[in-house]
């Protein structure tokens, strides 16, 4: 470990400033995975991950207030401290590497600058939901140390004319600020086709202004759209994204996975994997941990620390039953 990134950790300390301390902490990781000590960078990573959100449990985390509307009653977006790493998800290999790669990308934004070479700065995920779109944002941040700013659209699309623009001028002002990774969670809310009939004017203004904000953005900030419905965005809207990642319905095989990975850590006796990913076949990734958590709560209420068939039994009809 380099003298000069001890030193950066005791200043941001001393400054209680969370994102210098973040980024010096990746530093770290970061060489470390270069020496190819690869379990040390992982327990690094998950102890920045649980060390929540400040540097001191009576401090002030310095993280640029998120910006409100007009009328300053509403904030625009929420700073959230992501919990999972990429490791913790399971997608398709294709959508694994993208992500892998755009993560080292972004670490080596400057020598992309600097050679001239476009960055690849905005992300569309698309899919049906609870298959990891969000958890994927969570991941991204996670992996780049940088905290998750959760665009709250309910805020952003205003009845005011002209007022939505406005709002989303102050989001992209606001993630010029610091590193974040920015996310537009149910982005069809907001990039709605313009050809959509049922659509107002002032709605399809909104996607013109979008367009032209994230052309000319060239921030620290990463940007990442979500979307369940894609058959509704607008087509100038495609080509604005440097990447799109499809995330499809896990198979029976991806299912298995995600139950052992929820179940690590749990004391558990009897339970029958492969007959609970069977049964989950068709549905996304949010059931299956929907079922681990209904099943550990159902052991707790019967007084057990085990989680026995008994309790995912118990639980499965509700997760079966119910419209994903």
């Amino acid at each position: 470990m380099a003298g000069r990134q001890l030193k950066e950790i005791f200043r941001a300390f001393h400054a209680r400033d969370e994102l210098a301390f973040r980024r010096a902490a990746m530093e770290i990781i970061e060489e470390e995975q270069a020496k190819h000590h690869n379990a040390l960078a992982r327990d690094l990573q998950k102890l920045l991950v649980a060390g929540g959100g400040s540097l001191d449990p009576g401090s002030t985390i310095v993280v640029p207030a998120p910006p409100k509307d007009r009328e300053g009653e509403w904030d625009l977006g929420e700073v959230r401290e992501p919990e999972h790493l990429l490791e913790d998800l399971v997608l398709q290999d294709a959508v694994s590497l993208v992500l892998e790669n755009v993560v080292e990308e972004v670490r080596q934004w400057p020598a992309l600058d600097a050679a001239g070479l476009p960055r690849r700065q905005r992300l569309l995920l698309q899919g049906p939901p609870g298959c990891g779109k969000t958890t994927a944002a969570e991941a991204i941040a996670v992996e780049l140390g940088r905290p998750l700013l959760m665009v709250r659209l309910d805020a952003v699309v205003s009845s005011y004319l002209g007022e939505t623009s406005s709002n989303l001028r102050r989001i992209f002002e606001y993630a010029d600020q610091a590193p974040f990774v920015v996310l537009f969670d149910e982005f069809d809310a907001l990039g709605r086709s313009r050809d959509d009939a049922s659509e107002h004017g002032e709605m399809k203004r909104v996607v013109s202004a979008f367009l032209q904000m994230t052309d000319r953005y060239r921030g620290p900030s990463l940007l990442l759209a979500a979307t369940n419905h894609p058959a509704l965005l607008d087509e100038a809207l495609w080509r604005r994204f440097d990447e799109v990642l499809t995330f499809g319905l896990p198979t029976v095989h991806q299912i298995r996975q995600v139950l052992r990975l929820r179940l690590k850590g749990v004391a558990h006796s009897g339970l029958e994997i492969n007959r609970y990913a069977s049964a989950l076949k068709g549905r996304p990734h949010a059931a299956a941990e929907k079922l681990v958590i209904d099943a550990r709560r159902n052991a707790l209420l019967r007084n057990s620390a085990v989680v026995m068939a008994q309790d995912v039994d118990r639980a499965m009809p509700g997760i079966t039953a119910r419209p994903w």
